[in-house]
């Protein structure tokens, strides 16, 4: 998918935050990694959810029923991202955190002493601190998968020297929201499914870059939030059914027992739900706007044909941020560097200054109407084994409706500020 190939233009025209304008000129959205621009069909969505389904599960009443039906065609087009055969095995919750918490504690009660359970140092903190929390809980022991210092990609002969037959579960993200860097999880989880582990995949990062597939990952949950990928606050959790059905969520009593309403504790946030959906049917509408013919494909097959698109295309742009950032006098990039391998990283980039601080640069950029994030991002294992706190680093994340133009605003915006 080449740029001039990529329906730019018609693309941008569906997020209405993008034409925000700041001193006569369009601002530049780079804070994608901390939470993306959202289209009009999803604002729709929620708009009509709240204006006329307003109701809550389960009613009698025909409001009721269309809410309910809402409800289950959204497990239906989650299902269709994760490439999953089950919409039950979908869970809805407020935002990955706390799904992972409320999966954390059922876990416990299946750890014990002389457990291990396996996180890494590039985790952004929600994949790390529920499982800490839940083995200490059960007295398991916690072990951290260490990183490369030179690109800091994870260090796979670490991993494999602490997985065992003691592993009983290992937590790993599908890319990291603070370098970019895409992690080999296919051969992580192949790794700890042959000494008897669970796997659980962090894809919130990932999710609006590649495609998603629960089957061909062979893992056994994964989760994602939908306003990382141009939808509302929501998250989102799938298991294996055996799995979700045999471990005992913390719920109410009279909440449901059966799948997936066991493990959505109390009323959702509804219209999130809804606009979800719209999210997935948005990503999957690309697939009309491309060169290729998607006459008569279902939505599963249009997302693959969009997320494929959308691969190609952000390379084009990692590629351009790479050598924009490595133009720029004493920068210094935590993550790959190397333009050979950037197939192995997301357009995320971290990086800093030795003589100001990323709140400084980020201050400095958004004057000019270039919008980054400062900070840790939540990334804390990654930054404290970088050696990068208190301050954090700075971050530019480009997404798919952004354009190679506006990456080298950015880069000529570093060099104006470090000359």
């Amino acid at each position: 998918m080449t740029v001039s190939a990529w329906p730019i233009d018609q693309i941008r025209r569906q997020f209405p935050g993008l034409s925000r304008t700041l001193h006569g000129r369009t601002v530049a959205f780079f804070d994608g990694p901390a939470g993306s621009q959202t289209p009009d069909c999803v604002v729709d969505a929620v708009c009509h959810w709240l204006r006329h389904t307003n109701c809550n599960r389960g009613a009698a009443f025909a409001a009721g029923r269309e809410s309910d039906a809402v409800m289950q065609a959204a497990h239906e087009a989650a299902a269709d991202f994760l490439n999953a055969d089950d919409p039950d095995c979908v869970v809805f919750g407020p935002n990955m955190t706390s799904l992972a918490m409320l999966l954390s504690h059922a876990l416990a009660e299946r750890w014990q002493p002389g457990d291990e359970i396996l996180v890494t140092r590039l985790d952004h903190d929600a994949n790390v601190s529920p499982w800490v929390h839940a083995a200490r809980a059960a007295g398991a022991t916690v072990r951290h998968v260490e990183l490369r210092p030179t690109d800091w990609t994870l260090n796979l002969d670490d991993f494999y020297s602490k997985l065992s037959a003691k592993t009983r579960f290992v937590a790993v993200g599908m890319a990291s929201n603070a370098t970019g860097t895409i992690n080999p999880v296919r051969q992580m989880i192949s790794a700890a499914r042959s000494v008897g582990a669970l796997t659980f995949v962090d894809a919130v990062h990932y999710a609006p870059h590649g495609r998603i597939s629960v089957t061909d990952l062979d893992c056994d949950f994964l989760a994602c939030s939908a306003y990382k990928f141009f939808g509302p606050h929501e998250g989102i959790l799938w298991g294996r059914r055996a799995l979700l059905e045999e471990l005992r969520p913390w719920k109410l009593r009279p909440a449901p027992s059966v799948l997936p309403g066991m493990w959505m504790t109390g009323t959702g946030a509804l219209e999130a739900i809804a606009g979800t959906a719209a999210a997935i049917n948005y990503l999957a509408s690309l697939a009309d706007l491309l060169p290729q013919n998607s006459d008569g494909l279902n939505r599963r097959q249009k997302l693959d044909l969009v997320f494929a698109a959308i691969t190609e295309y952000e390379r084009t742009l990692s590629l351009e941020m790479l050598a924009g950032l490595q133009s720029v006098p004493g920068i210094r990039i935590h993550g790959i560097t190397d333009p050979q391998q950037v197939a192995g990283r997301v357009p995320t980039f971290s990086w800093t200054f030795p003589d100001c601080t990323p709140r400084a640069v980020a201050e400095w950029l958004a004057e000019r109407g270039l919008c980054v994030w400062n900070g840790n991002a939540y990334a804390l294992p990654f930054t404290e084994a970088a050696g990068l706190e208190p301050g954090g680093t700075v971050r530019a994340g480009a997404l798919h409706y952004n354009t190679v133009e506006e990456i080298q605003r950015l880069s000529e915006a570093l060099r104006q500020f470090r000359g």
